[in-house]
């Protein structure tokens, strides 16, 4: 416990002191964020905000994982491995962006790039630990599958999630925290990249908390959802990543029942905006009370996750 303090500590410190400059290259380089049309008039103020400051705390936490492991402290790939396939294609999203556009790199060919990526982050994981997945078969051809859905939907659930300022970090921070500490099971090389990685988006947060300074972007997104998923492989829990990650999940399904909906209706919506994080600030809530009540709502689901291992442990 002592060393996963130390390591988040110092990791929050590093980014406490790199976020500075790292946010003035951003500007330099011209990396605002686009923001999208059919976005609240609150939202368009913030276009041109740097965005990409995901590339610090997934950094911070792979070069964590390279010293846990020269130190002797196993099994820390799969999160490592998670963040730089994730981490990969958020960049190029996020350069895509900025040079056409707000849609970036079009959905039919970034999703067959997130699912070729995630397959050696998939068996790296399961080979490391995940062949006894709780309430799931054990056979690798049957649980592979299920591991890369799990990559992509949590890189793209924390993705959709990170509309808002403080929202996605907090989130994540709740969520890979919980993960290895209080669920069973996670080697000290995996918790040596989850507790770098969560010093540094705590200290990204210092600079993305309302009104943000700087955005973590895909790159930051993506590589937090497939290492998130990559350690619950890891440890056996793949069943119990919707749970942990609850808010992420109800976000994601927002946006698919409002899609479905519209299309089946010929027009007509069940929320005001999607995800569902904008339907709350469009009912008069504030970016600070809807983050805060997200962070609650992640905890809480964070809590149960850690009650429903430690019955089936």
């Amino acid at each position: 416990m002592i060393l996963d303090a130390i390591s988040f500590a110092v990791a929050m410190a590093i980014g406490l002191g790199l976020y500075p400059p790292l946010i003035r290259a951003l500007r330099r380089v011209k990396a605002g964020q686009v923001i999208q049309e059919e976005l609240p008039d609150t939202h368009q103020k913030k276009a041109g905000t740097p965005t990409g400051g995901g590339i610090l705390f997934t950094v911070l936490a792979i070069v964590g994982g390279i010293l846990a492991s020269a130190a002797g402290h196993a099994h820390a790939l799969p999160a490592m491995g998670g963040l730089a396939a994730g981490g990969l294609i958020g960049f190029l999203d996020d350069r895509s962006k900025l040079m056409v556009g707000a849609r970036g790199i079009p959905a039919r060919l970034k999703f067959p790039v997130q699912i070729v990526l995630a397959v050696p982050t998939a068996l790296e994981a399961l080979s490391e630990g995940g062949s006894h997945q709780l309430w799931l078969p054990s056979t690798w051809w049957l649980l592979l599958p299920l591991a890369i859905l799990a990559l992509v939907g949590a890189a793209n659930a924390v993705n959709l999630t990170d509309g808002m300022d403080g929202l996605a970090g907090g989130l994540s921070i709740i969520a890979v925290g919980a993960l290895v500490l209080l669920v069973p099971g996670a080697a000290a090389g995996e918790k040596a990249v989850a507790m770098t990685l969560c010093g540094g988006i705590a200290a990204f947060l210092f600079f993305n908390r309302y009104p943000a300074r700087v955005f973590m972007g895909d790159t930051g997104a993506l590589a937090i959802g497939y290492a998130l998923a990559a350690m619950a492989i890891q440890q056996g829990f793949l069943i119990l990543l919707p749970l942990i990650g609850l808010v992420f999940v109800l976000e994601t399904l927002s946006v698919i029942i409002q899609v479905a909906y519209f299309k089946a209706t010929g027009g007509r919506r069940v929320f005001k905006m999607t995800p569902i994080h904008y339907t709350f600030h469009h009912e008069g809530w504030s970016e600070n009370r809807i983050a805060l009540s997200f962070w609650g709502a992640g905890l809480v689901s964070a809590l149960a996750a850690f009650g429903v291992a430690r019955l089936a442990s």
